[in-house]
């Protein structure tokens, strides 16, 4: 019997792969083996908390050169006093704050996903775009369309 779902995990997998878009096509391979294993009884639980536990593991690689020592607190402290380091703070609270509109926009119209994949892979390969994450990139879409 033919399975569209896996179909398309595949295709995906295949075109983000060839874009070299490596971690959007891990996170498919992964996927596509929770879905072809008994480990497809976790996916209630992917779905609940795998945005959480994402951001969780974001978060510790952003913070690993401050708690390494890599990046000085004189540094940090020095972020204050130059003008391009306060646009960049500003920058980092406004992507933030549309990260979030995109993990509610994404759990409400989780139709978004599959359009934020593709458009990603097109950019990655045809416009030598960087895979940033579907949560900015869902929420720009809800600033367009007004969602929230």
């Amino acid at each position: 019997m033919f399975d569209l779902t896996l179909f398309i995990l595949l295709l995906l997998a295949g075109l983000s792969y060839f874009s070299h878009n490596l971690t959007v096509a891990i996170a498919l391979l992964v996927l596509i083996v929770v879905r072809m294993t008994p480990l497809n009884a976790l996916f209630p639980w992917i779905e609940k908390q795998g945005v959480t536990v994402g951001i969780v593991i974001l978060t510790i690689g952003v913070m690993a050169p401050i708690a390494s020592g890599a990046l000085p607190t004189t540094t940090l402290m020095h972020s204050f006093l130059n003008w391009k380091s306060l646009l960049a703070i500003a920058v980092g609270i406004f992507v933030s704050w549309v990260g979030g509109r995109g993990v509610s926009l994404m759990s409400t119209q989780p139709t978004i996903v599959g359009g934020l994949l593709i458009g990603t892979i097109i950019g990655v390969s045809l416009f030598r775009g960087v895979p940033v994450g579907p949560l900015i990139a869902a929420g720009l879409v809800s600033l367009f369309i007004g969602k929230m």
